[in-house]
Formats: C-alpha cells, sequence, structure tokens
C-alpha cells in the first residue's frame, strides 16, 4: 500500500502542494526545480505574462524533448537489437564451425 505524503514545491512564485511516496520525494522537488527554471526561462523579464501561457509552453517544450529522447532510446534499442542479432548470427557460425 502506497502512502503518499504532502510535498510543497514552488514554481513561479506560487506554492503548490502534492502527494508523493517518500521514495519518489527527491524525483519531484527536482522535476518542479526543472519546470520552475524553463517557466522562468520563457517567461524572461516580463513578469505580466499569462501564467498560463508561460506554463502550456513549458508543457510544450518538455513533451518535446522527451519525444525526441524516446525517439533516441527507441533507435539505440534497434541499434543494439541488430549488434545482439549479428553476434548470435557469429557465434552460432562459429559453434558450427567448431563441430
Amino acid at each position: 500500500m502506497s502512502q503518499n505524503e504532502p510535498v510543497s514545491v514552488r514554481i513561479l512564485d506560487r506554492e503548490y502542494t502534492v502527494g508523493v511516496e517518500p521514495a519518489e520525494r527527491d524525483s519531484l522537488t527536482a522535476a518542479a526545480r526543472m519546470l520552475d527554471a524553463r517557466m522562468r526561462e520563457i517567461r524572461g523579464n516580463n513578469r505580466m505574462a499569462a501564467v498560463d501561457r508561460v506554463a502550456v509552453l513549458a508543457a510544450l517544450n518538455l513533451a518535446h524533448e522527451l519525444h525526441l529522447m524516446r525517439d533516441e532510446l527507441a533507435q539505440q534499442q534497434q541499434r543494439f537489437q541488430t549488434a545482439m542479432n549479428d553476434l548470435n548470427r557469429r557465434l552460432d557460425g562459429a559453434i558450427d564451425d567448431g563441430r
């Protein structure tokens, strides 16, 4: 059974309380810091920028980065699988030659 505990984070000068499992506390606070930094970067010096617009742009940028990383991971996995298949074929050939 999970035991969520409340964790307070500050994002763009606003405090939010989120329930999180103790083991995920550090990850959540790191994510909040990253989101805060990204939103501040997008907002820049324009303190009057609508927070919802800044949040959507930050979310879109982060989602785009996640998508690119997933694509790269899939390509790496495909290259790894191809290399493993090649090594297996070579190993099978070496075993057959040794018989």
